[in-house]
């Protein structure tokens, strides 16, 4: 009678565990998917109406790698939240035997690689809006023209530079709900192993 009680409360915990891999994983992929998206069809909207796409101000060298690698994060924890949803499978399996210890390095993965993506793109963020910055306070502070005549060494912020930013926030709050949905599956992993000890 106890032997059944416990295999029923493994089972129970374990199914448990298995829904919220799946739910959580499921959730955090199509977030990224669909954050992801938005900048994008930002930009390419942009650049099929746009008359001129970009104007004469220089982005930095480093702010690009930055961007590059906050985006291939992003694709990795895309990823492994799609991830997320197959480890949900086979912990299901009845003849499974995944060590609990395991899937605590599998979630603390995401959540590493979703902080160092967090970082990144804080980074990006903050290096273009002092750019961004440095060009407005450059400016004469009456107002930004409508039109303007580009005449040697003058240099303006164009509509590129402010879907940059928006796809920037973006990222970074698709970055935000993934750490948090990789913090509360830490903590449902960390309670089924107490539970299993």
């Amino acid at each position: 009678m106890l032997k059944e009680l416990i295999d029923s409360l493994q089972s129970t915990n374990r199914e448990s565990l298995a829904n919220a891999f799946s739910r959580l994983g499921w959730s955090g992929f199509w977030i990224q998917i669909v954050v992801g998206a938005i900048p994008i069809i930002l930009m390419v909207y942009f650049f099929t109406f746009a008359n001129s796409p970009s104007g004469p101000r220089a982005g930095l060298p480093m702010v690009e790698f930055l961007t590059l690698g906050s985006l291939a994060l992003l694709v990795f924890t895309t990823f492994w939240f799609w991830r997320y949803t197959r480890i949900a499978k086979n912990i299901r399996a009845p003849q499974s035997t995944l060590p609990l210890d395991s899937l605590n390095q599998t979630v603390w993965t995401g959540i590493v690689a979703s902080s160092i993506g967090i970082l990144l793109s804080v980074t990006v963020v903050f290096v273009e809006a002092s750019h961004l910055l440095f060009y407005f306070l450059s400016s004469p502070q009456a107002g930004v023209p409508v039109i303007q005549a580009q005449t040697a060494g003058t240099s303006w912020v164009s509509a590129v530079d402010m879907i940059s930013l928006m796809a920037l926030i973006l990222v970074l709050a698709a970055e935000v709900a993934v750490l948090v949905l990789g913090l509360w599956l830490l903590f449902r992993t960390t309670q089924s192993c107490q539970a299993a000890a």
